[in-house]
Parts: structure tokens; sequence; C-alpha cells
């Protein structure tokens, strides 16, 4: 079963613009190559999982999935961590 999700891996994170391709390279940069391999080929059996028990349709989330997921808790993180010092902290997108 490992040899096989690792294979099916390998060719997930070579299809460009996907949430698997996003999430090899972002861990592929922090824990190596291998390990990156291994989590990749995990989410994917976890995907194949809520497929089959759930009977919902697989649905590609997109490489940007993960930078905008990532992007929002980084803003909460740093609103909370602001509201902390004793600022009042209201976001806004920069007109243009």
């Amino acid at each position: 079963m490992k040899t096989v999700l690792t294979e099916v891996a390998w060719a997930a994170v070579r299809t460009k613009d996907t949430f698997y391709n996003a999430r090899y390279h972002r861990l592929a940069a922090r824990r190596g190559k291998k390990r990156a391999i291994i989590a990749v080929g995990h989410s994917i059996l976890k995907s194949v999982y809520h497929v089959l028990s759930d009977g919902v349709v697989y649905r590609e989330l997109g490489a940007s999935f993960v930078n905008s997921r990532q992007e929002q808790k980084r803003k909460v993180y740093l609103k909370k961590e602001l509201e902390k010092l004793g600022y009042n902290v209201q976001l806004l997108k920069p007109a243009g």
C-alpha cells in the first residue's frame, strides 16, 4: 500500500496548479522531499477515504487554496497579537 501511495503521490505532485503540488512544495522546503511525498500520499489516502465513505465527488481545491488558507490564518493571528498589545485593529484591503 505504501509503495502504491508513494507512486500516486509522485504523479500528483507533478501535476501543475493542484493542491497536492502546492502541499508538496511547501512541505519539501521544510521537511525534505521523501517526507513530503509520504505526507502527500497520506493526504491522498484521506481524500480517497472521504470520497468512498461519504459518497461525494472529489473536488480539486487548487494550488491557491493552501496559500489563501495560510494567509487567512496569519491575518487572524497577527490581529489577535496586536489586540493583546492594546491596539484596535481593522483590516482593510488597499484601494487600487
